[in-house]
């Protein structure tokens, strides 16, 4: 039973989550330069992970009644981790969080700690129930981690092209995730964009967004910002899985699909920055 509620309270944090976010900030910073400090990039992962885990433990915290009918096995739900201790620890990785950001320069305090964190907390008490809005607080806020990063070491403009790409490819996913949990968010009245405006328009704005995106993302080898080892993975990356995930919307925009095509994102993100680093340093 101990070892259980151990574990429960690991999951609680998404730890593949907070680990993608950290080894994300490890590349980003490999991009910007590739000798740079230790220190200061390993303060920069540890940063955005203990934001990231505030993030998730918060939001099963404020989301305990939702995840009861979306996510019955999530940590709260099951009994593993109690209400009240989620809630202590997400403050507690925020103000861990924090303290490590008091370290860095004024730039990067202001977009850590009067930027990121408050839009994160905002988004989970308030802005996910608002239709496209809670959906592009999430996308911006995964998208600042890199001009967070930036800043941090003076240097954004090697930073907007990845900002971008995780910007359109988490506002997808968001939009994804909204589909597959539209059942519990209708019991508990909230507005999201699929509920708000109905699956079929829903279904046409991912499938937009993915083809936009497609488009967006084959431009910096265009106009040669990156090289072929870019073009390569962002291929096999991400250019194929938006093609799958249409496949899997224009087929069935269910929620069996949406929650598959929501994993795919996750991981296509990963594999946009591969092609960012790739392409910019081979």
């Amino acid at each position: 039973m101990f070892v259980r509620k151990f574990i429960s309270h690991i999951i609680i944090l998404r730890p593949i989550n907070v680990l993608i976010s950290g080894i994300s900030i490890i590349i980003a910073s490999r991009i910007i330069q590739p000798d740079n400090s230790i220190i200061l990039v390993s303060t920069l992962a540890l940063i955005v992970m203990l934001f990231t885990s505030g993030a998730n433990t918060l939001n099963d915290f404020i989301d305990y009644k939702i995840d009861l009918i979306n996510r019955p096995s999530r940590p709260i739900p099951i009994g593993d981790v109690k209400k009240s201790v989620a809630f202590y620890m997400a403050l507690s990785f925020f103000i861990m969080g924090s303290l490590l950001c008091m370290q860095l320069n004024e730039n990067a305090k202001i977009i850590g700690i009067f930027i990121a964190m408050p839009i994160m907390v905002l988004y989970t008490t308030y802005l996910k129930k608002l239709p496209l809005i809670g959906n592009l607080a999430v996308a911006f806020t995964i998208g600042l981690s890199f001009i967070f990063c930036g800043a941090a070491f003076n240097s954004f403009s090697p930073m907007i092209i990845p900002m971008i790409l995780c910007f359109l490819l988490s506002f997808l996913r968001e939009l994804i995730k909204d589909i597959a949990d539209i059942e519990g968010d209708k019991v508990l009245g909230l507005k999201t964009f699929p509920i708000y405006y109905g699956l079929g328009i829903t279904k046409n704005f991912v499938l937009t967004t993915c083809f936009i995106s497609g488009l967006v993302f084959i431009v910096p080898y265009v106009i040669g910002i990156y090289n072929e080892w870019y073009l390569f993975f962002l291929i096999v990356g991400v250019e194929i899985p938006l093609g799958f995930i249409v496949f899997l919307m224009v087929k069935n925009p269910g929620i069996t699909s949406a929650k598959k095509a929501a994993r795919i994102l996750k991981i296509s993100t990963f594999f946009g920055l591969i092609a960012i680093y790739t392409g910019s340093t081979l």
